[in-house]
């Protein structure tokens, strides 16, 4: 293979070999590979060249092929259809059969709303398959999937590497979490609830402080926070019996995870949404593999949302 020079060799030229082989006729030919009669003249030119042999002779209105041409069908012929499909038709990806791992890389809000569900539609769809949720990051998400460490990243996240394609899911709003009974407040809290009441904070970066505090300045007042979690199952057990509030998304104050009696209030401040989104790499776009394991996110995100809002 290393004497061969490739970049001298067009493809096409087996395809202009295979139909005139079927038609016997340079005008034929060409009427079929839908060309002029002069590039298909050009094209058996460059075919004698290539594998140096006349590969065809006139006999009156016909081109008959040479021993070396007769000699050579079956193999283009064959290798033809490899290319077709091999190369050019998309695997097919059957769920049901797939004996493999799916790996989702998720934030730490996103394993805990969505994880569950995933579960079981994954398992559900894809019988023989494992479900790996990997932690990741706004940091180590880009990471992750450039070294094919997952399939597809869940989360607050977003990104301009144009070797990464995302996917927006749906917008995440924030209410107020709190114990009726421990705080003496009900739904909905007044600001002056808000301000007066001690507060749980659960924080990524350790910071007992949030935007959510520059809005406050801006009515001159503020908010006191007593306590910081970069965990929300801890932030949330702490909420119950105690004089706390917790500024949180939605959709976790919803998680049927505790038989509590706490409850959700609209936030009496504007708190910034955020927008929930899944990524992956663009070398798996057109992977029959990955377009199931982003379809199946999609559908079943979708679905949890919906399920959890209408609580």
């Amino acid at each position: 293979m290393s004497r061969v020079n490739w970049r001298g060799v067009d493809l096409n030229l087996l395809v202009a070999f295979s139909a005139l082989m079927d038609t016997r006729s340079v005008t034929r030919a060409a009427e079929k590979l839908s060309i002029g009669q002069s590039a298909m003249s050009h094209n058996l030119s460059r075919l004698r060249s290539l594998l140096d042999d006349p590969l065809f002779h006139r006999q009156g209105n016909e081109m008959l092929p040479t021993a070396r041409a007769i000699e050579l069908e079956p193999v283009i012929t064959q290798l033809l259809e490899t290319i077709a499909s091999d190369v050019l038709t998309p695997m097919a990806f059957e769920p049901s059969q797939y004996q493999g791992v799916v790996r989702i890389g998720l934030t730490d809000y996103a394993e805990l709303v969505f994880a569950p569900a995933l579960f079981d539609v994954f398992r559900q769809q894809a019988p023989h398959c494992q479900l790996s949720c990997r932690p990741v990051d706004r940091v180590n998400y880009r990471e992750a999937l450039k070294a094919d460490q997952v399939d597809v990243v869940l989360g607050a996240v977003e990104t301009h590497d144009p070797t990464l394609r995302m996917e927006d899911l749906y917008t995440e709003r924030h209410v107020c979490l709190f114990d009726p009974v421990a705080t003496a407040l009900k739904s909905p809290l007044t600001l002056d609830d808000y301000i007066t009441t001690p507060h749980a904070l659960v924080t990524v970066d350790g910071q007992l402080s949030s935007p959510v505090d520059d809005t406050l300045k801006a009515f001159g007042c503020d908010r006191q926070v007593v306590m910081g979690s970069q965990r929300f199952l801890t932030v949330r057990h702490l909420l119950s019996g105690r004089n706390l509030i917790c500024t949180v998304a939605e959709l976790m104050a919803k998680l049927d995870m505790f038989n509590t009696m706490l409850a959700i209030s609209p936030a009496p401040v504007d708190v910034s949404n955020f927008v929930i989104r899944q990524i992956w790499h663009k070398k798996h776009a057109n992977s029959a593999k990955n377009l199931w394991i982003r379809q199946t996110i999609h559908q079943t995100v979708r679905q949890q949302v919906q399920d959890l809002r209408a609580r």
